[in-house]
């Protein structure tokens, strides 16, 4: 079951367009309908524009009609970095809009290897969702 995870978000990473920072992320989701989706960093020359892998892959289900609040079941994001790369507060934030309870959060920066697993609970506690504006 990883191991696509696995391969999707590493082939992603390759297509990665980060022409500034040269940090390349690819990301691979698992929806509750078992399809999976890739995405890969979008940098731009103003950075406030600029797209995570994480968000590119659930906008990718979203607009495809596949992913739906408490239907994202895994996140897997690869970096070539010493140590595992969390999402970033944005993409945390985006990924709680679209979780349910038991969504993993899977790390890798070894292609092939998983280097740390977290259930989103635990990496974004406390967070603000569609409950706090009721």
């Amino acid at each position: 079951m990883c191991k696509e995870l696995l391969e999707t978000a590493w082939s992603a990473l390759e297509r990665a367009y980060a022409p500034y920072s040269h940090f390349q992320v690819g990301a691979a989701i698992r929806t509750k309908s078992g399809k999976i989706w890739s995405g890969c960093n979008v940098e731009i020359a103003n950075y406030g524009c600029t797209l995570c892998a994480e968000r590119t892959a659930i906008v990718k289900a979203v607009s495809e009609g596949d992913l739906l609040p408490g239907g994202l079941e895994t996140v897997l994001v690869a970096t070539k970095t010493d140590k595992p790369t969390a999402p970033c507060g944005s993409c945390r934030q985006v990924i709680e809009e679209f979780s349910c309870a038991e969504t993993r959060i899977l790390m890798s920066n070894k292609p092939g290897e998983i280097s740390l697993e977290l259930k989103h609970a635990d990496l974004l506690p406390y967070s603000f969702n569609s409950s706090d504006l009721n």
